[in-house]
Formats: C-alpha cells, sequence, structure tokens
C-alpha cells in the first residue's frame, strides 16, 4: 500500500476523525424506458400524473418522452437513498396503467427511428432548449443509441475533510482548489481502476438483434432474436460501432480542473464540419443548438464527470470554474435485470469502498500511453471481461485481470473496513468478500447470470426482460406505499405542473435570443 494512502488513513482512523466518514454524500439517477405489456416501446407521453419533466425534481424524461428518469436527493447514508428510490419507483407504478417499466440497460425492440419520441418539455425557452438539444442529439447519433439506459450514482465526501487534509499534506493554495484536485485525482484513479467495475456489474451481454438497425458489427448471434458476445459483462458500454467521429479527438485527461472544462469549452465553440454542412435550421425549424463538436458540455460521453449544483440558468461548466468540483457522478453503471431498482445496497457499499480508494490513494498525472491504455483495459473488459486468462495493459506490461482484480480488491479492504468501523456495521467488507468471488467465479458475476437465465428459461433476450420487468411491477405493486407517502408525492406532481404553466405564462424573449445569449454565456466564462 502506498505511503501517502496508509498517511491518509491513519489520519482518518483517529477517533476524532472517523465519524467524518459517516458524512459522505451518496444520489442514485436511474434510467428506464416506459414499455407496453408486449414490451415494445411506450408511444404514449410522459404521463401526466407524474408530474412535469422539466420542473419536477424526482420524476423527469432522459432522451426519449419514454425514458424515465428517477432522480433522489443526496443523503449520508445509502440505504435511505435507496429507499428514497424505492418510493419513487412505487409512486411511478400507481401511474403507468398497463405499462412496465424496462428492467434492463438494453432497450426493449424499437419502433423505426423516426417514431421513437423525443422528450418535449413544453412552450418555454428552457423547456425548447431541452427539446431542441435532444433533436440534435437525434441529427449527431440517432435515437437508438439514446434510448440505452443506466444508473448514475453521484457521490461525494464530506466537506470537512478536505481542509483537514490540506492542511496536513501541506498543500498550498484555496480550500476550494485542494478539494478540486482532489476530485481530479479521484477521477484519475477511477479512469486507471473502472474495469473493475464493469467486470463486477456488468449486467448487459446480450441485446435485441433490431437495436443495431442493420449495421455491420462483431457480435454473435443467440438466438433468432439476440445477438451477445459470449464473454461480455457491458455491451452498454462498448463501442458497438457507435463512437462519435466529433468526440474522437476529446478525451480530456484529468490532469486538473482547468485543462478539463477548457477542453470542454473549446469543444462547446469549435464547428464540427458535418454538423456545420446541416446547419442549425431545416425547413424554419431548429434541429440542433449550434454547429459545434458538442451542443452543450453534457453531450460529452464519459463514465464519470465531476459536478457541481448549479444555479437557475448556470451552465455546469459555469459552476465547476466558479466553484470548483463540488461531488461526483459514476455513469458507467450497468442497470441490473435482477434487481427491482437495478441496483441494491451492498453494490452500492461496495461502491463507496471503490471511489474512497480512488480518492485516497495515489493519483500520478498520466503518463504517455497511461490515458489510452485505461480507455483499451475498459473496451476489453466490457466486451470479454470473463473470458479466461484475459490480459490487461498495467504501467506498458501485460497483466493477467484476475490477478489485477484480486490485489485491487486486497488494496481496497482496507478502505472498507474504515468506512465499516466508522458505521458501526460490517457491510463493507461484506460486499468486498462478494465481489471477491466474483472474481473467483465469473458464473457469479450479474452478465454471466443474465446468459444463464436465458439459456434456463430458453428465452431471447426481449422475452428475458420482459419477464424480469413484470416480476419488478409485481413487487412494486403488491405494497403500495402509506397513504401520506403517496400523498406526498401527488402533491410533488401538482407543483410541477404549476411550476411549468407559470413558466410558460411568464416567458419574455424570443427563443433565438435566449439560444444566442445561452451559447455566448459559455464564450464569456473566464478562468
Amino acid at each position: 500500500m502506498s505511503e501517502l494512502l496508509n498517511r491518509r488513513l491513519a489520519l482518518l482512523g483517529k477517533r476524532e476523525h472517523l465519524s467524518l466518514l459517516e458524512q459522505c454524500l451518496h444520489g442514485i439517477e436511474r434510467e428506464c424506458l416506459r414499455v407496453t405489456g408486449e414490451g415494445r416501446l411506450a408511444q404514449t407521453p410522459h404521463p401526466e400524473a407524474l408530474g412535469a419533466a422539466l420542473t419536477h425534481e424526482q420524476i423527469t424524461t432522459d432522451y426519449s418522452e419514454s425514458l424515465l428518469e428517477f432522480i433522489t436527493p443526496a443523503l449520508p447514508n445509502p440505504a435511505d437513498t435507496l429507499s428514497s428510490l424505492d418510493k419513487i419507483h412505487r409512486f411511478a407504478y400507481t401511474k403507468l396503467g398497463s405499462e412496465y417499466l424496462w428492467s434492463p440497460s438494453m432497450p426493449c425492440p424499437l419502433p423505426a427511428e423516426e417514431d421513437i419520441p423525443i422528450a418535449y418539455y413544453g412552450t418555454s425557452n428552457i423547456g425548447q432548449l431541452k427539446y431542441v438539444y435532444r433533436k440534435g442529439l437525434a441529427l449527431r447519433y440517432g435515437k437508438t443509441m439514446q434510448c440505452i439506459a443506466g444508473i448514475h450514482y453521484n457521490f461525494s465526501l464530506p466537506e470537512k475533510l478536505w481542509p483537514l487534509l490540506k492542511e496536513v499534506e501541506g498543500f498550498v493554495g484555496t480550500d476550494r482548489d485542494y478539494q478540486s484536485t482532489a476530485y481530479i485525482a479521484l477521477i484519475r484513479n477511477f479512469r486507471r481502476y473502472s474495469w473493475l467495475l464493469m467486470y463486477l456489474f456488468g449486467a448487459s451481454p446480450a441485446l435485441d438483434a433490431g437495436f443495431l438497425r442493420g449495421r455491420s458489427h462483431q457480435l454473435e448471434v443467440l438466438d433468432a432474436d439476440t445477438l451477445y458476445l459470449p464473454y461480455a459483462t457491458s455491451l452498454r458500454m462498448s463501442d458497438l460501432g457507435y463512437q462519435s467521429n466529433a468526440q474522437a479527438g476529446l478525451t480530456p485527461c484529468y490532469n486538473d480542473l482547468s485543462s478539463y472544462t477548457d477542453s470542454l469549452r473549446e469543444a462547446v465553440a469549435t464547428p464540427y464540419a458535418p454538423y456545420v454542412e446541416v446547419g442549425t435550421h431545416k425547413d424554419g425549424e431548429w434541429v440542433q443548438l449550434n454547429t459545434n463538436i458538442l451542443q452543450i458540455e453534457n453531450e460529452y460521453y464519459s463514465n464519470i464527470r465531476p459536478k457541481r449544483v448549479t444555479y437557475t440558468g448556470e451552465r455546469p461548466i459555469q459552476a465547476l470554474v466558479a466553484r470548483g468540483i463540488q461531488y461526483i457522478e459514476v455513469r458507467c453503471l450497468d442497470i441490473n435485470p435482477f434487481l427491482p431498482m437495478g441496483i441494491d445496497l451492498p453494490e452500492s457499499r461496495f461502491l463507496d469502498a471503490f471511489l474512497l480508494y480512488c480518492a485516497l490513494n495515489d493519483s500520478p498525472l498520466f503518463a504517455d500511453n497511461e490515458c489510452g491504455n485505461a480507455t483499451s483495459n475498459f473496451l476489453s473488459v466490457v466486451k470479454e471481461g470473463r473470458r479466461p486468462g484475459l490480459q490487461l495493459r498495467r504501467q506498458g506490461q501485460a497483466v493477467d485481470m484476475k490477478e489485477w482484480a484480486t490485489e485491487l480488491l486486497e488494496k481496497i479492504a482496507p478502505l472498507a473496513a474504515l468506512l465499516d468501523e466508522s458505521h458501526g456495521i460490517q457491510e463493507h467488507s461484506q460486499a468486498l468478500d462478494a465481489q471477491l468471488a466474483k472474481v473467483n467465479d465469473p458464473s457469479l458475476t450479474p452478465s454471466a447470470q443474465v446468459l444463464a437465465a436465458m439459456a434456463e428459461r430458453k428465452e431471447s433476450f426481449a422475452q428475458f426482460s420482459l419477464h424480469q420487468s413484470q416480476v419488478h411491477a409485481e413487487y412494486f405493486r403488491r405494497e403500495p406505499l402509506p397513504a401520506q407517502e403517496q400523498a406526498r408525492f401527488e402533491a410533488l406532481a401538482r407543483t410541477s405542473l404549476a411550476q411549468q404553466a407559470e413558466l410558460e405564462q411568464n416567458e419574455v424573449g424570443d427563443f433565438d435570443v435566449f439560444v444566442g445569449s445561452y451559447q455566448a454565456s459559455i464564450l464569456a466564462i473566464s478562468n
């Protein structure tokens, strides 16, 4: 174990600091498609009874009108975060009629591209901006890809932790600078080691054959309706032929916050010839927000993002530049189709230990090929993580994946133990043991279990997924929310509808001018 990690562990293990680790915050965003009883994409509008997707803080839509997104508050105890997510699911099921929430990450059999409905947010300028941005995504990447769902895990370390470490380590600069530097270091380590999460939690080894729309691919045929790779863990996170050419040159390597925000700002301001050719309007209608590499910074696809809560009308990048990094968002987690919410407490406990390891361990800047190696290790594991003898690259050398995974888990163990000690539980260490078992026996991984269940029931991907969706619907419907909770959600829905109506009634100014000033806002940021 590194000297730095040892020192930090000793410091946090002191009685006066131990309770700090109870103050980490956890938030979860879970996306899921609405589907019909036959397991087809629901073509119905976002149910009004769920509230307004534009203004509801917990129930919104992601890309498509049919792609729900459930958002929990950020809470210290992940058990409470999951309880919050559970309630949102139970409420949603009281408003879905005969529809289901699709259980895995990869989509159900989809209609023709033009029949996938883009999420609509009403007539306010901000609502229209969100809609045009999605039209731009359809134009740039196709709608099919935008129907993939995932779980985003938001995590922050206690604000009081940073000044403590900063002082001990003699960092020169402000508390805010230290905090951002530490989060960027966490992100670098996450890039180094996130392949491990794909092995342990990847749950998308197969997909509906229609998903690829007849494109060429390297997948194998499992049955008439299903494509797969025998050793894949997460086809969702593989390239699947969808590499964005525009984003190909965009690899912020996270050496510091300003180089990260600069690279995104540049991408939002740099024209990209094929998009310029299309233009922003067609037949007088907006088709994309601009003709640049990115329309907005959130268009950049990455498996982890530095974040800061934004003020009304503020852009994510403005918030980061003005006030530094507040938390990170892990974006590479598949939805586990065997779990009603797609994630459970043991996974959350392990993620906390893993992220704490990334935060406290040495994190040198990326050397020459290291950024590329991190990407290729990640892609190797998503496509063939369960292949016996799989080799990855570490410091220029080939290394056995299982060997490296075991080593990493051994290094994470003291962090799991420290978290357990601070909470007075054993759940982090138990969660870690469960991951070690998966490394020793690949058949215990969710990806292997998906393929095994499909084989055992002789089901295609779509049949298996619909079956799981029905099982989960029954789980949520069997035990409705207490009347008081149900009433609280009903009130939130009504309030959000009223807020959207008010926004639309009081809207001033022309949409074109609004887009112009929105674009200009990113150019005005000065580091």
